[in-house]
C-alpha cells in the first residue's frame, strides 16, 4: 500500500511486502553491487498476502529487487563513492544515503518456493525490507543509443573486488 499527499508534506508512504535474507550481517566488507556479489546465495520472503504474485516468476532468470536502505539515515548530495576517492553528485552514485533510501539490485532466480524466491548474487544487508520485485526483460530493459556511463567508465572493471567501507555509516 502507498499513500501520498501532495497537499501539505509532499509525504509518500510505502509498506514492504517482504524481506531480503542474505549472509551479509555487517555493513563493513559487504559487497556494493550485485557484481561483487556473484553466486552468494538469498531469499526473498514475501508476507504471505503477496504470495499469490510470485505466479509465473519461476518463468524469469532475472530479478529487479527494490527495497529500503533500512540502516541508512541521512543523506548528503556531494559523496565520495566507493568506486572513487573524488566527491561526486549524490545522483550521479549508487550510494546507499540518498533523500529516499530505495536500493536497486538485479539478481538471478533460483527457484519459487510458496512464497519464497531463492536468488543469487545478493548485495543487500540480511532482513532489508523488500518494496516490490520487477522481472528482468531485456526488450524492456536495454537502453536506446549510445550509452555513456560518466566517471564510472574509467572504474567500473573493478566493482567486483569492491566492498563497503564504512563511509555510508
Amino acid at each position: 500500500m502507498c499513500e501520498y499527499n501532495d497537499d501539505v508534506s509532499n509525504t509518500v508512504i510505502m509498506r514492504h511486502i517482504g524481506v531480503i535474507h542474505t549472509p551479509h550481517t555487517n555493513l563493513a566488507g559487504m559487497p556494493i553491487q550485485p557484481a561483487g556479489a556473484r553466486d552468494v546465495e538469498g531469499r526473498v520472503e514475501l508476507l504471505a498476502e503477496y504470495a499469490k504474485g510470485l505466479d509465473d516468476v519461476a518463468g524469469f532468470s532475472h530479478l529487479f529487487l527494490l527495497y529500503h536502505f533500512h540502516r541508512s539515515e541521512g543523506h548528503q548530495l556531494r559523496v565520495t563513492p566507493f568506486m572513487d576517492e573524488q566527491p561526486r553528485g549524490l545522483f550521479a552514485t549508487r550510494a546507499p544515503k540518498r533523500p529516499n533510501p530505495i536500493g536497486l539490485s538485479l539478481v538471478r532466480v533460483v527457484r519459487v518456493e510458496g512464497s519464497v524466491v531463492h536468488v543469487l548474487d545478493v548485495d543487500m544487508l540480511d532482513g532489508t525490507p523488500l518494496l516490490d520485485l520487477k522481472p528482468y526483460a531485456p526488450r524492456f530493459d536495454e537502453p536506446f543509443g549510445p550509452v555513456r556511463t560518466g566517471w564510472l567508465a574509467k572504474v567500473s572493471q573493478h566493482v567486483g573486488e569492491r566492498r563497503s567501507d564504512g563511509r555510508f555509516k
